[in-house]
């Protein structure tokens, strides 16, 4: 007797298997989604600190080799008539005015000294009312006085015999007429200087920024820490792993001061043996990421409730449920099309230019090719438009944008409306010359249009370019905004020289 073959389940169990199988599958793509996003924030997050704390690092970079540089070469001049003059013959009342002077017009500076070849003050910028100093136990005296090397010394923080405050040592040698010791020229710049540059600077809840010797000992910490100063960084993964590597570097490491675990941007001066570091504390980087996790995972627990409760009537609505899916996909990306396209002209919209932009900048950097960047105003538009009406000002305004849109012809170029009558076109890859090329060409076809325009001297609509085009150089971070306004600038200058020209960036 044959064994009854296995029925079938009912149709309506097979659809609630289906929607059983269906809202499983549903909830795990929503998570997988919700993870990669999740995972793909965290990453900007950090992207974006790190970005931050790099620009952080140059500034402090460039404002500490510019205020050592400044310092540097007034001790230069000061030891020049020194060593001319000679110590028995040295006017130290005209120096003295000449260190008050210049002490004025240097804010870092915070004390100036001439010392002979005993430690013995000769001039200074202070009043010391004929009370005798000597520094001859100071570092830096010490240094100069036993080693012949005639380039700038940078010491560690001391205090200030006769302020108190916390200084860093600037000094050079100084020499007789047979080339022997005969003295140390200083100068002294405040710690304090360097705390108000970094105060600036917004690095978020335990953000730090160093300035420390080559050697790792700390020079300046920001925020202020009396127990950090000339502490030694020596031993960090910075100091003694990567800044043998390189130069300059970024990396994510627990601090030596106060363990705090903190993302790391630094920097070697060129000029000068000295270190700058920018550390923003990784937990106030994540912090915006976890608030963000914490508002998506309350949306997916909401979502994924909804979905459990609604698979009891999926059943009856699935193929309703589809159709309405396939429309809410295609009105998202109707809506999404209409976000990114300026509804007049057709071009594409600022929010896009703003998102290409970053994007082409990096691609030239990376690949060390050219971005050419095309601004247009129509001329004399407000005549235009008060003249003819705001019909015909918006119908210039498409006519125009069509012969803009028609040079964006590479994949890469992407022509859009900047705002009002001023577009913008993007010539990846557009060295200056062909840039010039296609701008003029715009000009002449904008001019070809023969829009009659009586407000204008040429009697129909012209335009005004001006270009710039980005040419960068490794290690090069100049913000987008930056190269806009290059363009914009060469715009002006165009239309500040007549209108109906193409301008060339400023050289």
């Amino acid at each position: 007797m044959n064994a009854p073959a296995p029925s079938k389940p009912p149709p309506h169990q097979r659809t609630q298997q289906l929607a059983r199988l269906f809202t499983t599958l549903t909830i795990l793509a929503i998570l997988a989604m919700e993870a990669w996003q999740v995972w793909l924030d965290y990453r900007q997050e950090f992207h974006r600190a790190e970005v931050s704390a790099t620009n952080v690092t140059g500034a402090a970079a460039e404002h500490a080799r510019d205020a050592i540089r400044q310092a540097d070469a007034l001790l230069y001049d000061l030891i020049e008539q020194v060593e001319h003059d000679g110590f028995e013959r040295l006017d130290t009342a005209r120096m003295h005015r000449l260190m008050k002077r210049q002490q004025q017009f240097l804010p870092q500076l915070h004390e100036l000294f001439i010392y002979d070849k005993d430690g013995n003050c000769v001039v200074t910028d202070r009043e010391v009312g004929g009370q005798p100093m000597n520094n001859a136990d100071r570092e830096y005296f010490r240094y100069h006085r036993d080693d012949p090397d005639h380039r700038v010394h940078i010491s560690q923080v001391i205090r200030s015999r006769f302020t108190g405050d916390l200084v860093i040592p600037i000094s050079r040698r100084i020499e007789d007429r047979n080339g022997q010791f005969a003295g140390v020229a200083v100068a002294t710049l405040e710690v304090a200087y360097f705390n108000r540059f970094y105060e600036t600077f917004d690095l978020g809840d335990r953000g730090i920024i160093v300035l420390a010797e080559q050697n790792g000992t700390i020079l300046v910490r920001h925020p202020f820490d009396p127990y950090a100063t000339s502490r030694s960084l020596a031993k960090t993964h910075i100091v003694k792993d990567l800044l043998p590597e390189a130069p300059a570097g970024v990396t994510v490491a627990r601090s030596s001061l106060d363990d705090v675990e903190r993302l790391f941007s630094y920097r070697q001066l060129q000029d000068y043996p000295l270190l700058v570091e920018t550390g923003i504390s990784t937990q106030s980087i994540a912090a915006p990421w976890l608030n963000q996790v914490a508002r998506s995972c309350l949306v997916v627990v909401v979502v994924i409730a909804g979905l459990v409760v609604f698979a009891a009537t999926l059943v009856r609505q699935m193929e309703q449920g589809a159709l309405a899916e396939e429309e809410l996909r295609l009105a998202h990306e109707t809506l999404e099309q209409l976000a990114l396209e300026d509804a007049l002209t057709g071009l594409a919209n600022r929010r896009r230019l703003d998102a290409v932009l970053p994007i082409e900048a990096s691609r030239a950097r990376r690949l060390g090719t050219p971005l050419g960047i095309v601004m247009l105003d129509i001329d004399y538009f407000k005549r235009y438009n008060d003249h003819y009406g705001h019909l015909a000002g918006d119908q210039c305004i498409r006519a125009v944008a069509q012969v803009l849109a028609g040079f964006a012809r590479r994949p890469g170029d992407l022509a859009a409306r900047y705002g009002g009558e001023e577009m913008t076109l993007l010539l990846p890859n557009a060295d200056p010359e062909d840039t010039h090329r296609i701008a003029e060409q715009i000009r002449q076809a904008v001019r070809a249009l023969e829009i009659p325009h009586s407000g204008s001297d040429h009697g129909v609509v012209t335009a005004s370019l001006g270009y710039h085009v980005y040419m960068p150089l490794p290690l090069d971070n100049t913000p987008e905004a930056q190269l806009l306004r290059a363009a914009d600038e060469a715009l002006y200058r165009a239309k500040d020289a007549g209108r109906d020209r193409v301008h060339p960036p400023a050289s």
